[in-house]
């Protein structure tokens, strides 16, 4: 039976782990080897600042994470190393879209609603703390999921990583309160 919990630091290995399982794995079907080298490298890389703000859970299987992902109130859109000025910066619940982040799930456990559950708890705990929606940066192995949860793309939004990599990626948005 799987278990959900928020992420502590002491899960930041298991994290990275699952991450970095899953864009090689399912990654794969989506992305070429450049791509998902490239994404483990920039992208598998457990944001600290989403456990310590308790916005980040875990999907546990006994002792092993076998998901994670969360929601973020702050500027930041994507998980990741790329970094600017202000993405610590507080999102305001009144007129900014709360922040779905690194999302990921092994791909042993992929298909079985880990991440759906990890999604709803994102959006529960968003709309708890004000927000009236979400956006995030869809990986295409993760937009059929987005898409059955209600999400809707804005536009089609190539991420370049640090390394010059392009990774193509969906923005996507949802209204809170609908399915």
């Amino acid at each position: 039976m799987i278990a959900y919990r928020l992420a502590t630091r002491a899960d930041m290995a298991a994290i990275a782990d699952v991450m970095r399982e899953s864009l090689e794995q399912l990654g794969a079907e989506v992305y070429s080897p450049q791509q998902v080298a490239s994404a483990i490298r920039f992208v598998a890389r457990p944001d600290e600042q989403l456990i310590g703000d308790g916005t980040y859970f875990v999907a546990v299987d006994g002792d092993a994470v076998v998901g994670c992902g969360g929601w973020s109130r702050r500027r930041k859109p994507y998980a990741g190393s790329a970094a600017s000025a202000d993405d610590d910066a507080m999102l305001d619940p009144a007129v900014d879209a709360a922040h779905v982040r690194a999302m990921f799930v092994r791909s042993s456990h992929a298909r079985q609603g880990i991440g759906r559950r990890i999604l709803e708890l994102c959006e529960e705990h968003a709309a708890a703390a004000g927000f009236r929606r979400l956006q995030l940066v869809a990986l295409r192995s993760g937009e059929r999921l987005y898409h059955a949860c209600g999400y809707v793309d804005v536009s089609d939004e190539p991420i370049v990583l640090e390394d010059g990599v392009v990774l193509e990626c969906t923005p996507m948005e949802k209204a809170l309160g609908t399915t």
